[in-house]
């Protein structure tokens, strides 16, 4: 069994979410990540970074996703590769922000 940060979301409440909260909760993650990134707080970022590859993984897994898998997966990717990898994407906080910032609203007005 997975060892899981979101231990409760793991269980089945990450599955009641809509997928614009899942989405803005991968965005808090990256956020929290990028901050740590920003301050050079190398565990910090490492563990909100791991939230967010968990979360994704989470939302990839919920069948209701299943026409956004290429966007899901994607997303993943660029995650890993921003905090773990060379940032062959070229991702910034700035890219961040502005790909989450949708779905942060989105999920306000539910």
């Amino acid at each position: 069994m997975t060892n899981y940060h979101h231990k409760k979301l793991a269980q089945g409440r990450w599955f009641e979410l809509t997928f614009f909260e899942q989405m803005a909760n991968i965005g808090s993650e990256v956020n929290r990540a990028v901050n740590w990134q920003q301050k050079n707080k190398k565990d910090l970022l490492q563990s909100a970074a791991e939230r967010a590859l968990e979360l994704a993984d989470l939302t990839i897994s919920d069948k209701r996703n299943i026409h956004r898998l290429r966007e899901l997966t994607r997303l993943r990717e660029v995650i890993a590769d921003c905090f773990f990898g060379d940032n062959i994407y070229g991702s910034s906080p700035q890219n961040w922000h502005s790909y989450f910032f949708a779905f942060n609203y989105a999920a306000r007005l539910n």
